[in-house]
């Protein structure tokens, strides 16, 4: 089980209640939610491993250097010049994310990143090749490219909640796109996706896309097929695709998972037992974990024997 971390605790952020407070007063509905969160998924599934994957760079260079509108409507307004560029990010959440690493180390949680990458790159590379059936929880699209119902590789897709998530396999994917989840990087290339600031290719929305895709299989095939005059592309998408030539040259970089990173060999079993025992006591009394600690020290350990 491969965790979207951020997906999840931006959603416990905002579907928590606020009243959720340490004695101190600092908020902690993120982390309580997170922590309930990760109860139901273990309690659900019941993964052998399970790894929190973490975006050391949630806007990496690299990305940006390509189309420079990727993810820039989240960048806090006030910073300029040569500093990293910072996520707008609620104080009272920013406040807890210490917290949340200082919980999952506690509990023996795998945190799991990697320099300049985000962690949809992390998630790619640890589903790719994990020789063992996959789930990835998450709400963001961009993952439905993982999917490979042969590898065993779904996605539990939180959009309408974790409560209510939804089973992706290669059929939901067809079913709602009408594309498979290997054309999916290609699909949203050309259709765009304002969430991540990518532009699309002007005039192109889903029917389009999913209607190229169908035709010519891949990004490659529908250039191809847009330069050769004998194609039976018509003249309007035809036009299009040649007018965004600069675009579609560098976004399948951009929209496409990382799969290859060297991540070393991080231990991602799904401990029994937390790891610092005494450390989550303290945790849970500086910060009022309650009930949010006892579910998930009751998840880790399994269904009840007998």
């Amino acid at each position: 089980m491969l965790l979207d971390t951020a997906s999840l605790y931006f959603r416990a952020f905002f579907g928590m209640p606020d009243s959720l407070k340490a004695p101190d007063g600092t908020p902690v509905n993120a982390v309580r939610g997170l922590m309930d969160f990760i109860s139901r998924l273990v309690n659900e599934y019941q993964p052998t491993h399970l790894a929190c994957c973490w975006d050391n760079d949630w806007r990496p260079q690299w990305r940006v250097d390509l189309i420079p509108t990727y993810k820039a409507h989240r960048v806090v307004d006030e910073v300029s010049g040569p500093a990293p560029d910072v996520e707008e990010v609620p104080d009272p959440l920013l406040v807890q994310i210490p917290i949340i690493i200082d919980m999952l180390e506690a509990f023996g949680l795998a945190i799991v990143g990697a320099d300049e990458m985000e962690a949809d790159d992390v998630i790619g590379t640890l589903a790719t090749g994990a020789g063992m059936p996959v789930d990835v929880v998450t709400g963001d699209r961009d993952l439905f490219q993982l999917v490979d119902d042969a590898a065993e590789v779904r996605i539990l897709y939180t959009a309408r909640g974790v409560g209510k998530h939804e089973r992706v396999d290669n059929a939901w994917v067809r079913a709602k796109y009408d594309v498979d989840a290997a054309q999916y990087p290609d699909f949203a290339t050309l259709r765009g996706d304002a969430s991540d600031g990518l532009p699309g290719v002007k005039g192109v929305g889903d029917k389009t896309a999913a209607t190229l895709l169908n035709r010519f299989g891949t990004m490659d095939g529908i250039i191809a097929a847009a330069h050769d005059p004998e194609s039976d592309m018509g003249p309007g998408p035809r036009g299009k695709i040649k007018a965004a030539a600069d675009y579609l040259e560098v976004a399948p970089t951009v929209v496409a998972v990382r799969r290859d990173l060297a991540l070393g060999s991080p231990d991602l079993t799904l401990p029994r037992t937390p790891a610092d025992p005494d450390r989550v006591l303290e945790l849970d009394k500086q910060w009022g974990l309650g009930s949010s600690a006892v579910r998930l020290v009751e998840a880790l350990q399994g269904p009840a024997q007998g």
